[in-house]
C-alpha cells in the first residue's frame, strides 16, 4: 500500500516581515432584546522596526478571530516614518486624536525611548530608538493614544 507524503508546516504560518504587538484586548457588548451579546475587540500594532508602522482594530466572536482581523487592518493602515540616522525624529511634533494628545520630541543618541504605554510601543515598532514622548491629555484610552502617536508621526517632515 502506498504511503501518503508527509505534510509539512502543519500549524505554522509563514514568517511575516513585520513584528506584531497586542496593545489591547477587550470584551465588548451589544445589547439586544434577549440580553447582551459579547464579542472581542483587539488592537494590534505592527511594524518592521525600519520606518514602517501601522495600528489596526478588529472585532470578532473570539480573541483569535479579532486578532486576525486587527492584523489585517493594521497592514492596510501602514505608514512610512522618516527616521533620522541617529534613530530619532527630525523635530518636535504635537498631535491629537479624539481627546488624546501626544507630544513627541527628538532625543540625542543613547537616550533611548523615554515614553509610556502606546507611544513607546508605536515608536519602537517604527524603528525609532531615541525619542522623548509625553501623553499630554488625561485620556487613558490606549487606542486613541496610539492613533494620536500615528498622527504625530504623519506630521513629521524630513530635513
Amino acid at each position: 500500500m502506498a504511503q501518503r507524503p508527509m505534510r509539512r508546516n502543519i500549524g505554522q504560518r509563514e514568517r511575516s516581515e513585520f513584528d506584531q504587538r497586542t496593545l489591547d484586548i477587550r470584551r465588548v457588548a451589544r445589547v439586544v432584546k434577549g440580553g447582551r451579546r459579547f464579542s472581542f475587540r483587539a488592537t494590534i500594532v505592527i511594524g518592521n522596526k525600519n520606518g514602517k508602522v501601522g495600528v489596526g482594530v478588529g472585532k470578532g466572536a473570539d480573541v483569535a478571530l479579532s486578532i486576525d482581523k486587527a492584523t489585517y487592518s493594521a497592514k492596510k493602515n501602514l505608514m512610512v516614518v522618516p527616521v533620522t540616522k541617529s534613530g530619532s525624529i527630525a523635530h518636535d511634533v504635537l498631535a491629537k486624536f479624539g481627546s488624546a494628545e501626544v507630544l513627541l520630541r527628538p532625543a540625542r543618541e543613547g537616550r533611548g525611548l523615554v515614553a509610556g504605554g502606546p507611544v513607546r510601543l508605536v515608536a519602537a515598532l517604527a524603528g525609532i530608538h531615541n525619542l522623548t514622548g509625553k501623553i499630554l491629555s488625561r485620556s487613558s484610552n490606549k487606542l486613541n493614544n496610539a492613533r494620536a502617536t500615528i498622527e504625530a508621526l504623519k506630521k513629521l517632515k524630513t530635513k
